[in-house]
């Protein structure tokens, strides 16, 4: 006799964004549902599953042991289910050929390598070579012929009318604050009430100038700024309450490399997404970059979270 499984897939995705925003009511606006809703939806899930999955705190919501080891088997059944409806019908080709693929840091590290393992399952005979390199130089590559495809940060491209792009995913900025700072619990934050704090700057794929542009529009500057080339220790900086900083939902993680909390906060004033995409200088691509192109275009057209 067969075994069903006694909870949806959307309880599952409903208990990641849970698990990664910390937060109940963070996890209701991003699933955009109620948050009552949410909250059922969580404790009928650990009903079912007869554990608790999270620890209830006034910061938020923190996994417990058993929480921990679900999370991994739930993020792999989501991950199994969007891959099959992504690809239903979808069978190994005979293309073949080499190409080298452009991505920046933050693009390769966050967001691309996923996807280069499961092209690699459906077209094996294609050597993908990613190669990182800095919004300039891809950008100045990509005119020049010496590179024939990137996935960039379409938001930040310079000269993007003279290029090609398909936007695949977009992700919004937030606060990020320790789980103990005060602005931990306010249900969304201004840019005059984060001037009060320390501001930690990631020197990461122009990240400080994105963040000085919105500072400058505001007509305001930080209490301090600290500058860290290193997303790692930017995480523990902001993990120990030494400084706040405004980055996207794509590269959110909601622990520290010490295991230490991090917690995101609404933004009340407008601050653009961060748009990742596909970016090329040719009309007409070669059959390795064509491939991929339609995979990324299928497998990754929409919003992304942490």
């Amino acid at each position: 006799m067969s075994l069903v499984a006694p909870f949806s897939l959307r309880q599952l995705h409903y208990f990641v964004t849970v698990a990664q925003t910390g937060q109940i009511s963070a996890a209701a606006v991003q699933a955009h549902i109620s948050q009552s809703a949410m909250t059922f939806a969580i404790a009928e899930l650990e009903r079912l599953l007869g554990a608790a999955l999270f620890d209830r705190g006034r910061s938020g919501v923190s996994l417990t042991y058993e929480g921990h080891a679900f999370l991994q088997q739930a993020q792999a059944v989501l991950e199994v289910a969007n891959e099959a409806a992504r690809f239903p019908f979808h069978r190994r080709t005979d293309v073949a050929g080499r190409l080298e693929l452009a991505a920046s840091y933050t693009v390769l590290g966050y967001f691309l390598l996923p996807a280069l393992a499961k092209f690699k399952k459906l077209f094996p005979l294609v050597d993908v070579i990613p190669v990182e390199l800095p919004r300039l130089q891809i950008e100045r590559q990509l005119h020049d012929g010496k590179i024939e495809l990137a996935v960039a940060l379409l938001s930040n491209l310079a000269q993007r009318g003279r290029l090609h792009t398909h936007t695949l995913a977009r992700s919004q900025r937030q606060l990020w604050v320790a789980a103990h700072h005060p602005l931990a619990d306010a249900g969304s934050v201004g840019i005059a009430q984060i001037a009060e704090h320390p501001y930690i700057l990631p020197l990461i794929d122009e990240g400080d100038r994105n963040a000085m542009r919105y500072w400058r529009d505001a007509g305001l500057k930080p209490k301090s700024v600290l500058k860290t080339s290193s997303m790692e220790a930017l995480r523990e900086m902001v993990a120990l309450g030494l400084g706040v900083t405004i980055l996207s939902d794509m590269v959110f993680r909601p622990w520290s490399l010490d295991g230490r909390r991090i917690r995101t906060v609404n933004l009340n004033w407008p601050v653009p997404e961060m748009e990742v995409g596909l970016a090329w200088q040719a009309d007409a691509l070669s059959a390795p970059a064509a491939a991929f192109k339609e995979f990324l275009t299928l497998s990754m057209t929409g919003p992304v979270g942490a």
